[in-house]
C-alpha cells in the first residue's frame, strides 16, 4: 500500500502527467460544449497538425534538452519544404524531391551547429539570425506568392490509413526512434549530462561539441521533414510554411515537461505537450474564438508553462541546498 502511495506521489509530481490529465479535461470540455468537436473530421484534422506541430516539438526539445534554444525551426521547416515543392514542379521524382529536401535540412543544422559551437554565436541570437535568411530566401524563389504543386505524388504523404493520416504515423515512427535514442546509455545519457551541466559532462568524458553537431543535425532533420509534409497536405509551396512554428514547438516542449534549464525531457513529454496544444487550439476554433484571441490564448500558455518550469526548477534547487 505504501509503495502504491509512493507511486501515486510520484507521478502528481511529475509535469507530463498532469499535463496528460489536464489535455484530457480540455478534451472534454470542448466537447461538452461542442459535440463536433470529436468528430472524425476534426480528430483528423488535428492529427495532421499534431503532425506538423510535433516534428518541430521534437527538433525543438533535442535542442532545449541539450541545453540550448533552436528559433530556426519554423524556417528550416519553410526553406526545406520549399525547395522539395520546387524539385517536384521541376520534374524531380517525389522519392528523390523528399531525399533532396531532408539533404537540405541537414545541411542547415550543420550550419547552426557551425556558427554555435565555431564562431561562439549564442544559440538564440544565432537560430534567430538564420531563421530570417532562409526565409528571406524562399520569399525570394516564391516572389510573395504560393505555388500550387504539380506532382500527385505528393499525395501519398497526405493520405490516410484506416481513417488515420499518413503523417501523423510518421510522427509517432520518428518519436518511438527519438525516445529510443534519448533513452540509450551513450547518446542520450550524454544529452542529458551536457543540458544539465557541459562542464561536469567534459569531465566525464563526453564532448560537448560533438553532441551538438548531432542535436542541431538531428533538430533540423525533423524540422525539414515537417516541412515536406505540410507542403504535402497543403498540395502548396507557401512562404508562409512554419509561420509561428518556433512559438508553437517551444510552447508544446515546456508544457510536456521539457525544462528551458536543460538536461530534462523526453519523447513522451513532447508527445503531451503538442497534443495539449494543438487539441486546445482546435476547441478554441470549435467554439467559435476569433484569431486574435487564439494568438492570446497561445501566448498565455507559454507564459503558463515557463512559469511551471521555473517552479519545478527552484523547487528542485532548494531540495538540493536542503
Amino acid at each position: 500500500m505504501k509503495i502504491q502511495n509512493n507511486r501515486l506521489k510520484n507521478l502528481l509530481r511529475n509535469n507530463t502527467f498532469i499535463m496528460l490529465l489536464v489535455a484530457i479535461a480540455v478534451i472534454v470540455f470542448f466537447f461538452f460544449i461542442n459535440k463536433n468537436y470529436l468528430s472524425l473530421a476534426n480528430i483528423q484534422t488535428v492529427l495532421l497538425t499534431i503532425s506538423f506541430d510535433g516534428l518541430l516539438t521534437l527538433g525543438a526539445a533535442l535542442v532545449l534538452i541539450g541545453g540550448n534554444v533552436d528559433l530556426s525551426t519554423g524556417a528550416v521547416a519553410c526553406f526545406s519544404g520549399c525547395l522539395f515543392g520546387l524539385a517536384c514542379n521541376a520534374g524531380i521524382p517525389w522519392g528523390i524531391a523528399l531525399a533532396l529536401g531532408i539533404l537540405v535540412g541537414l545541411i542547415l543544422g550543420l550550419i547552426n551547429a557551425l556558427l554555435i559551437n565555431e564562431l561562439k554565436f549564442m544559440s538564440f541570437i544565432s537560430t534567430l539570425a538564420v531563421a530570417q535568411v532562409y526565409r528571406g530566401f524562399v520569399d525570394y524563389w516564391l516572389t510573395g506568392r504560393n505555388i500550387q504543386i504539380t506532382n500527385p505524388g505528393v499525395r501519398v504523404l497526405g493520405a490516410t490509413i484506416a481513417g488515420i493520416p499518413v503523417a501523423f504515423l510518421i510522427f509517432i515512427i520518428v518519436l518511438i526512434v527519438y525516445a529510443v535514442i534519448l533513452n540509450t546509455r551513450r547518446v542520450g545519457r550524454s544529452i542529458y549530462l551536457i543540458g544539465g551541466n557541459a562542464e561536469a559532462a567534459r569531465l566525464s568524458g563526453v564532448n560537448p561539441k560533438k553532441m551538438s553537431y548531432f542535436i542541431y543535425i538531428n533538430s533540423a532533420f525533423v524540422c525539414a521533414l515537417a516541412g515536406i509534409i505540410w507542403t504535402c497536405r497543403m498540395h502548396t509551396i507557401a512562404t508562409t510554411t512554419g509561420t509561428g512554428g518556433e512559438t508553437n514547438a517551444l510552447t508544446a516542449a515546456v508544457l510536456g515537461g521539457v525544462s528551458f534549464m536543460g538536461g530534462v525531457g523526453g519523447a513522451g513529454a513532447c508527445f503531451v505537450g503538442v497534443f495539449l496544444l494543438d487539441f486546445f487550439n482546435s476547441g478554441l476554433t470549435a467554439v467559435g474564438f476569433p484569431a486574435y484571441w487564439q494568438i492570446v490564448a497561445k501566448g498565455a500558455l507559454l507564459i503558463l508553462a515557463l512559469t511551471i518550469d521555473f517552479l519545478v526548477n527552484r523547487s528542485k534547487q532548494k531540495k538540493l541546498k536542503g
